[in-house]
Formats: C-alpha cells, sequence, structure tokens
C-alpha cells in the first residue's frame, strides 16, 4: 500500500495535485525548506515547496527511481531536473539544466498519510557547515 502512495506522491508533486496532497500528507505533518525558518504544514504546504521550486525551476521534475518500504518508512531516491529559468533564492536565471540524485524518508501513519519527510542531505549539508553555501 505504501509503495502506491508513493506512486501517487510523485504524481502530486509534479502536477501540484491539491486533491492528491489531502489525501496523501497529514494535515499536521510539519516540512522544514531552506526558504523559511517556519515549517510549512500539511499537504498543502507541501506544495508551497513544489511552488518555491517552481519559481526558480518552472519545468522541474522528481522521477522515482527505487524505493525500499518498511514498517511505516519509505525510502525513496528520486531524480529531480529542471531548467533555471527563473529567479530562485536570489540567482538571476542562468538557463542551465540541472539533474540531481535526492534520496528522501518519508514516514507514514496508520491512515497512510505522509506525517514526516526527512531529507538526506549529503554534500549540501557539508557545503552549509564550512560557510560555502549560506542557506
Amino acid at each position: 500500500m505504501l509503495k502506491e502512495r508513493m506512486r501517487q506522491f510523485e504524481t502530486m508533486i509534479n502536477t501540484c495535485d491539491a486533491v492528491l496532497a489531502t489525501e496523501l500528507v497529514d494535515a499536521k505533518a510539519p516540512f522544514y525548506t531552506p526558504a523559511s525558518k517556519a515549517p510549512v504544514y500539511g499537504g498543502q504546504g507541501y506544495l508551497s515547496i513544489v511552488r518555491f521550486m517552481r519559481q526558480g525551476f518552472s519545468d522541474v521534475q522528481w522521477k522515482l527511481e527505487e524505493m525500499v518500504a518498511e514498517g511505516n518508512v519509505v525510502a525513496v531516491r528520486w531524480t529531480c531536473t529542471g531548467t533555471h529559468d527563473g529567479i530562485f533564492m536570489g540567482l538571476k536565471p542562468t538557463g542551465k539544466r540541472f539533474s540531481a540524485s535526492v534520496m528522501n524518508f518519508y514516514y507514514f501513519n496508520e491512515d497512510g498519510k505522509i506525517i514526516n519527510d526527512i531529507a538526506a542531505e549529503g554534500m549540501i549539508a557539508i557545503l552549509r557547515q564550512i560557510g560555502l553555501v549560506k542557506y
């Protein structure tokens, strides 16, 4: 069941589907983004992060490459692609395309709704901690 929910989640983030967001994400679930010090909540909050990404990368897409589910947790490896065609965190559009491998862990409640999303930061965490990246 959780793997099917993640396939629906992939559709939700790639289409900004508000109905799916309500079905898939618990309304009280907090999500964090570099764009805000305070968390955003629920499906609409999650979609606000997607919209934030679309400001800088109007064609951003996430492709679910593989996933592993155990208990109430699903680990997903995504490929995220897009074109930097809008202002993103103060950086003017470069027109450059990107493709990045991203890893997230999703936690589900007993109703099958996402209650937490933890991103594996990898190299960005190192760059942030040594002061090379400011957010």
